[in-house]
């Protein structure tokens, strides 16, 4: 599958965001967008991830979000898959296990916009633990263990050969 240059990650992540807020949903930026931001490598994703507190009301945390123009494209247990008018998959996890990783999540800026986003301790623990899950597509497991060894500081100079 090709990459779709017209997705909009920002755009996705900004309308999700103002959602969220305007609901005081407790969230932070998890997954790949969230690796690219602590590790300062940029690395490609297919959607954005975020988790929102476990006693967030789910049915209300959707509502909103198709009233923003988000398209519901499926629900699981622990997490809901939309897409954004650009495209962009966003997938909003619930899971209590996430819940203090939430509350110890920081602010950080792009450009105007402010996220929170897990810490790299927190999203390492996360990574740990998905590559460790048995029945975890193994190209996903490995992407995880990889994002590990990325967040620990194992990042490739642009120079060295192989």
């Amino acid at each position: 599958m090709a990459m779709d240059e017209s997705v909009d990650k920002i755009g996705a992540l900004a309308d999700a965001v103002a959602t969220l807020d305007a609901m005081r949903v407790s969230y932070a930026l998890i997954g790949g967008v969230a690796v690219g931001v602590r590790s300062g490598i940029a690395r490609a994703t297919m959607d954005t991830d975020l988790a929102v507190t476990s006693t967030a009301e789910r049915a209300g945390v959707i509502a909103a979000l198709v009233g923003a123009g988000f398209v519901l494209r499926g629900e699981f247990p622990h997490s809901v898959n939309f897409r954004h008018a650009s495209g962009e998959p966003l997938q909003i996890v619930f899971d209590p296990a996430m819940d203090p990783m939430i509350a110890r999540a920081e602010a950080v800026a792009f450009g105007d916009l402010v996220v929170r986003v897990v810490t790299t301790a927190d999203l390492i623990t996360m990574k740990e633990r998905a590559a460790a899950d048995p029945a975890r597509r193994r190209s996903k497991a490995l992407r995880d263990a990889a994002d590990v060894a990325l967040l620990r500081g194992d990042v490739p100079d642009p120079d060295e050969g192989w």
